[in-house]
C-alpha cells in the first residue's frame, strides 16, 4: 500500500458522540494504510471528545465554527492527502471503499471528483433503503437536484488550492451548490457503481429541512442556469429532469440493484463491529 495515493477523510462534527465512533472505525478498519482522518468538531458538549481521545490516530480540533460548511473548509485546508473524502460524523464507509476510490482515481487521471453509490440506514445501522445513482449529468444535477451522495464522494486535493471551497452561506444544500459550481467551472466527475458509503436517517439531518432546501435550490438555479425563469419554471424543470434521472437509472440497471438491496432491509450493516454486519455488507457488495 506504500505506493497507493494518500487519502484524507474529513469529518465535521457537533454533538454526534453517539455515532462518531462508527465513522472512525469504518475508516480505521479499511485495511488501507496510507490515510489520515481529520475531525473538525464545532465545540461539542456531549461525549464526542471522549470518543475522539480513544483514537490517537485521528487529527482533531474542537472549537466554535460558523456552520458545517465552515468546519468542512477547515478540514479541507488541513488535508494532506492526494484524495479527500467527505464523511459526516453520523455516516460510515463500506469495507474496501478507500481502495476502490484509489483505483478509480488512478485509472481516471483527468477526473477531479469521484463518487459511488450508498445505502441509508436507521439510527441503529439497520438497512432502510438504497441510494443508487448514475453517471454524471449536469442537467440532472442543476435542475433535478443533487444525486451525488457525499458519503461516497472524494475530491482531488488540488481543487482546494484552486479556491474551490464550500460556500458557507448555504446551510442545507451546501453539497448541491458545491457540486454545481464545480461542474459549471469545468471540473470532471467520475462515477463508480460500487457501494461506498452509508447515510444514517434521523431527525437531525439537515437534508430533511424541505422549505429551506427548496429556497436554496432555487438560488443555485438562478445563479447557474442559462435559462432565466420564475420559480415555477425551475420547479417544472425539476420534474422534467426527474424523468430523465429515472431513465438513466433504468438504462444502467440500478432499479434492479435497488430491489436486490431492499430484500436485505432491516439487517445490520455495521461491519466494523459485528460479524453479522460484515456478512450483510459482503452480500450488498456482491450485487
Amino acid at each position: 500500500m506504500a505506493s497507493s495515493p494518500r487519502i484524507s477523510v474529513i469529518t465535521p462534527s457537533l454533538n454526534q458522540g453517539q455515532y462518531i465512533e462508527d465513522s472512525i472505525l469504518s475508516v480505521l478498519q479499511q485495511g488501507y494504510e496510507n490515510f489520515e482522518h481529520i475531525v473538525i468538531d464545532g465545540g461539542s458538549r456531549d461525549n464526542t471528545l471522549e470518543v475522539l481521545r480513544r483514537y490517537p490516530h485521528v487529527r482533531w480540533i474542537s472549537e466554535p465554527d460558523k456552520c458545517q460548511s465552515d468546519a468542512l473548509n477547515k478540514g479541507f485546508k488541513m488535508a494532506t492527502g492526494d484524495l479527500v473524502g467527505w464523511l459526516n460524523s453520523d455516516e460510515y464507509y463500506f469495507p474496501g471503499a478507500l481502495k476502490t476510490i484509489a483505483e478509480l482515481a488512478a485509472s481516471n487521471s483527468q477526473a477531479d471528483i469521484f463518487y459511488g453509490d450508498s445505502i441509508a440506514v436507521n439510527q441503529d445501522g439497520l438497512l432502510q433503503r438504497s441510494r443508487q445513482t448514475h453517471d454524471f449529468d449536469f442537467g440532472v444535477l442543476l435542475y433535478y437536484g443533487n444525486f451525488i451522495p457525499t458519503d461516497s464522494t472524494f475530491f482531488r486535493r488540488h481543487l482546494f488550492g484552486q479556491g474551490f471551497l464550500i460556500d458557507v452561506d448555504y446551510r442545507v444544500v451546501m453539497d448541491y451548490e458545491y457540486f454545481v459550481r464545480l461542474a459549471a467551472r469545468g471540473k470532471v466527475f467520475k462515477h463508480s457503481r460500487s457501494l461506498l458509503g452509508v447515510f444514517r436517517w434521523h431527525g437531525a439531518n439537515l437534508s430533511l429541512q424541505d422549505d429551506k432546501r427548496r429556497n436554496e435550490r432555487l438560488r443555485v438555479q438562478r445563479t447557474w442556469s442559462r435559462l432565466k425563469l420564475p420559480d415555477w419554471g425551475y420547479d417544472t424543470l425539476t420534474e422534467i429532469y426527474r424523468t430523465k434521472r429515472v431513465t438513466l437509472k433504468i438504462l444502467n440497471g440500478m432499479y434492479w440493484r435497488e430491489w436486490e438491496i431492499l430484500r436485505l432491509a432491516g439487517r445490520p450493516t455495521q461491519w466494523f463491529r459485528k460479524e453479522e454486519g460484515r456478512a450483510t455488507c459482503a452480500r450488498l457488495l456482491s450485487f
